[in-house]
């Protein structure tokens, strides 16, 4: 019913406002952005928004190596990894822990991170709204400091610490871990270009963000990543061609989007020239404006188009944005659900980065009406609209299993082992935000710990979302104060406005 009474009521207004000899300061064009508003608040089911940020930050904090702030809000987790070091004795400890292991990678580490800078930079309201701000900045922060300790001279970078086969046969919590922690780096000799290349594009998302709170810490941020671009520029070379064991698990197919990537966000935090320069000649270069399929670690051509579209506005770059988006609303497989699908790993995590990029779309006027309910759709499925929440800790219906060691672990100082990995139990720590791999391609979902394709968590996976649902909050923020602005005339508007009200009276409540 308050679909309905909306569309009735913006209806009357657009007629008085055709009618009227005089244009109503609110004009037509705000009319029409009131509309998009109450339609983008008023389909399909409310979900806390609030709750969800808050919850996605505290699963970043639960992936916390090192030693752990006075805040720290996982009651659970205590210090780990303190004695991580380079192959020289330089100091590593910090960063995140990559999954449900202990392994830190660096590339999906700062894929991660700039996509959350990104939704920090574009919906900044929305985490001020929700008290969040501050963590929001603590959780970039702890990624970033980590970068620099492990950019340790300007061809030298440490991309890993940790070896996954040894920490395969370990299961249980970080604090615990006493096997060996072998580090391994990018350097002249074995360079990682897309390793190099998205770590700087981090840095600079995350030296804009704090220009005015921490103007010594973004100037360390980017002058960061300006070597690491021209490190990744002037040594070519895949990662996982240096780091070996990276290719069994986050492998690069290609450096030419990273170096394109970080050139784009470097122009972003400087505005200086020469970088879009490198970032439209790379463009053409590596043929980036094709169109994608997919925007992930390993992918961001996609990215690529979507800041190049919002730094420049040419049209060749928001026709390409807007023909990835297209086809991901129109053409590409859907669950019978209707969740965007991709591949199986990983399912939610493809959806919700897609979704991210049409909402920055949407930002700059393409298609935005269109994108907004499509993130909208493809969000509310994660949260609950297809019958199961897929958020830990989040609704009625959310993983109990998530294939995540430190969290399958009683209480201290209860010994954890594998025991804990084969309990059938839910896990006694609640993973609290954690976005899980996701559903099939016929929306089965399996919530077993040892069923990793099904529930995986991840820091990536994590970060379009908790970026998109930032969008979808911000929306709200405009909705609401585009209903404040509504003031209604009680004077009836003269002239036979029965058409208006029997073509409202003929919409569907959803």
């Amino acid at each position: 019913m308050l679909l309905k009474f909306t569309l009735k009521f913006i209806l009357l207004l657009l007629f008085r406002e055709h009618h009227s000899t005089h244009q109503s300061p609110l004009g037509h064009a705000m009319i029409r952005v009131i509309l998009a508003s109450f339609l983008l608040a008023g389909v399909a089911r409310c979900y806390n928004y609030d709750e969800v940020l808050r919850l996605s930050l505290m699963f970043y904090e639960a992936q916390r190596s090192g030693h752990l702030p006075a805040n720290n809000r996982i009651p659970w987790r205590a210090d780990s990894a303190t004695t991580d070091k380079g192959q020289n004795g330089e100091d590593l400890s910090g960063g995140y822990y990559d999954a449900g292991d202990f392994v830190k990678f660096g590339f999906t580490m700062a894929s991660t991170t700039t996509i959350l800078a990104w939704g920090y930079l574009s919906y900044k309201e929305a985490y001020e709204e929700v008290n969040e701000w501050e963590n929001a900045l603590g959780s970039i922060r702890w990624a970033a400091e980590y970068f620099i300790k492990c950019h340790v001279s300007d061809y030298e970078f440490y991309g890993q610490v940790g070896d996954f086969s040894l920490d395969q046969g370990f299961w249980g919590r970080p604090e615990d871990m006493n096997m060996s922690r072998p580090s391994y780096k990018i350097d002249k000799n074995r360079p990682g270009s897309d390793l190099a290349g998205e770590t700087s594009a981090a840095l600079s998302a995350v030296s804009i963000i704090f220009t005015k709170i921490d103007s010594n810490f973004s100037a360390s941020c980017l002058s960061h990543a300006k070597q690491l671009y021209l490190f990744a520029t002037q040594y070519r070379g895949l990662y996982h061609d240096a780091i070996k064991g990276a290719a069994q698990y986050y492998e690069s197919t290609d450096y030419g989007d990273e170096l394109t990537w970080a050139a784009a966000w470097l122009y972003k935090a400087t505005k200086e020239s020469q970088y879009l320069d490198d970032a439209e000649y790379m463009y053409m270069k590596y043929r980036l404006k094709e169109r994608p399929n997919e925007f992930y670690y390993n992918k961001k051509v996609a990215g690529v188009q979507a800041l190049l579209a919002e730094l420049t506005n040419q049209s060749e770059y928001t026709e390409a944005i807007q023909n990835f988006c297209d086809y991901n609303l129109y053409v590409q497989k859907k669950t019978p659900k209707g969740l965007l699908y991709i591949e199986k790993s990983g399912t939610l995590c493809h959806a919700a980065n897609i979704v991210f990029l049409c909402l920055q779309a949407a930002d700059i006027g393409i298609k935005s009406m269109q994108y907004r309910e499509f993130a909208k759709q493809q969000i509310h499925y994660i949260l609950g609209d297809g019958g199961q929440s897929f958020v830990v800790g989040f609704g009625k219906n959310y993983p109990l299993q998530p294939h995540h060691a430190a969290s399958s672990c009683m209480d201290r100082p209860a010994p954890c082992d594998w025991e804990a990995y084969r309990s059938t139990k839910p896990n006694p720590q609640v993973l609290y935000g954690a976005l899980v791999s996701g559903p099939d391609e016929n929306d089965n979902y399996k919530d077993l710990r040892e069923e990793y394709i099904y529930n995986e968590v991840t820091l990536d996976y994590n970060a379009g979302f908790q970026s998109a649902v930032a969008g979808l909050k911000q929306l709200e923020l405009q909705a609401n104060r585009n209903k404040a602005l509504l003031n209604i005339n009680n004077e009836t508007p003269i002239g036979n406005w029965t058409d208006v009200l029997s073509t409202a009276s003929n919409v569907t409540d959803v």
